[in-house]
C-alpha cells in the first residue's frame, strides 16, 4: 500500500477529515541506516493522505524530536489523532529521550488547525507513568520502561476521555508477561489523570499499539506483542469485552492470523466497514517497512477477528 524507496515506515494510525479523505501517520527512519534496529532511535512521524485507504500521497512530517536538551528530543514515536471539541485536532505521541542508562518514555501533546502543520503543546511530557501501578524498570536494551503507544478515543457516555498506553505493571518481570494496558482519564484532552491498568499481566511481555473498537456489535481490544510466554501462538492478538473502557480479561485474548504483520490498526473506509491495516516486518529475509493493503474483517463467534482475504 505504502512503501517509500529511501526511508523504513512501521507503526501507523488514522483519521478522516471533514472532506471525507483519509490520513495516515506512520513512523519512518531512513533505510540509511542500513540495520533496521537502528530506526527506532531515529523514528520521527510521516503523514500521507488517500482517499480510499490504498493509493496514497506522500505530505510534510508531521512531527520529529524536539531539540536538545528537551524530554523528546531523541525519536518520536507511536500514538494516535482525535479532533476536540473546538475542532482542533490533538496528536498525542510517544516522546523518548535517553538518559544514558535506558530511554525514557513518556506521552506528549501536538495540536493543529489543519492536520497538517502540527505545535507541540507545552514544553514537558503531559502524561507520566504513576508508580502506584506502573514499573519503572530502567532496562538497557532499547525498548526502556514501557510507557508509550497512546490511544485516545472519547468516554462512550460522553463523559471525557480515555488514553490507554502500553505499559508494565509494578512488580512484575516485564519480559516474561508483565505487560499491561495503562489507563488514564482527561475532561478536556490536556489535563490528565493516571489510573490502575485496565488489564492484569496474562503472558504478554508489552501490548503495543492497544486500540479499541466495536466491530460488528462487539467491543474489542487490539494488541500486539513479540515479548511474553504466549507470543508463540501469534504476535496479533484482539480480546473481546463488555464496552470499549473494558475490563478486558487476557484469558479471553485470540490471535489475529495476519502473518508477517505487526501493529495492525481497525480503520473504517469510506463506507464504514473496518479493515486491518498492518505493516509488514519481513520480505525475503529481510525488514520490509512498509504498510499493507487494508484487509476487511469481521468478528467471529470464537471470540477472534477473521481477515475476509
Amino acid at each position: 500500500m505504502l512503501r517509500l524507496p529511501d526511508h523504513w515506515l512501521w507503526d501507523s494510525w488514522y483519521t478522516t477529515d471533514d472532506d471525507g479523505r483519509h490520513h495516515v501517520f506512520f513512523l519512518r527512519a531512513s533505510r540509511a541506516l542500513l540495520d533496521p534496529e537502528r530506526r527506532h532511535r531515529r523514528a520521527s512521524i510521516g503523514h500521507a493522505v488517500s482517499a480510499d485507504l490504498r493509493n496514497w500521497e506522500l505530505t510534510a512530517d508531521a512531527l520529529v524530536p524536539a531539540d536538545a536538551p528537551a524530554w523528546d528530543d531523541l525519536a518520536i514515536w507511536t500514538g494516535s489523532v482525535v479532533r476536540g471539541p473546538d475542532r482542533r485536532w490533538y496528536l498525542f505521541y510517544t516522546g523518548v529521550r535517553d538518559d544514558g542508562d535506558h530511554v525514557v518514555q513518556r506521552i506528549g501533546l501536538a495540536i493543529s488547525e489543519d492536520l497538517h502543520t502540527w505545535h507541540r503543546f507545552g514544553e514537558k511530557p503531559l502524561v507520566e507513568p504513576d508508580p502506584t501501578w506502573y514499573e519503572h524498570c530502567g532496562r538497557a536494551d532499547w525498548a526502556g520502561e514501557a510507557w508509550r503507544d497512546p490511544w485516545v478515543f472519547p468516554s462512550p457516555d460522553g463523559d471525557g476521555w480515555h488514553m490507554l498506553i502500553t505499559a508494565h505493571a509494578k512488580g512484575e518481570d516485564p519480559l516474561r508477561g508483565g505487560g499491561v494496558v495503562g489507563h488514564a482519564r482527561s475532561s478536556d484532552l490536556l489535563t490528565w489523570r493516571v489510573g490502575p491498568p485496565l488489564t492484569r499481566p496474562g503472558g504478554f511481555g508489552h501490548l503495543e499499539v492497544p486500540q479499541v473498537a466495536v466491530v460488528d456489535g462487539q467491543p474489542l481490544l487490539l494488541f500486539c506483542s513479540n515479548v511474553g510466554e504466549r507470543v508463540a501462538a501469534g504476535k496479533v492478538w484482539v480480546v473481546p469485552g463488555p464496552s470499549v473502557t473494558g475490563p478486558w480479561d487476557l484469558s479471553l485474548a485470540r490471535p489475529v492470523a495476519c502473518p508477517g504483520w505487526y501493529a495492525p490498526r481497525l480503520v473504517r473506509d469510506g463506507d464504514f466497514r473496518w479493515h486491518l491495516i498492518g505493516f509488514v516486518e519481513e520480505r525475503d529475509g529481510a525488514f520490509a517497512g512498509e504498510l499493507a493493503d487494508p484487509v476487511p474483517v469481521r468478528y467471529t463467534d470464537a471470540g477472534g477477528l477473521e481477515l475476509l482475504t
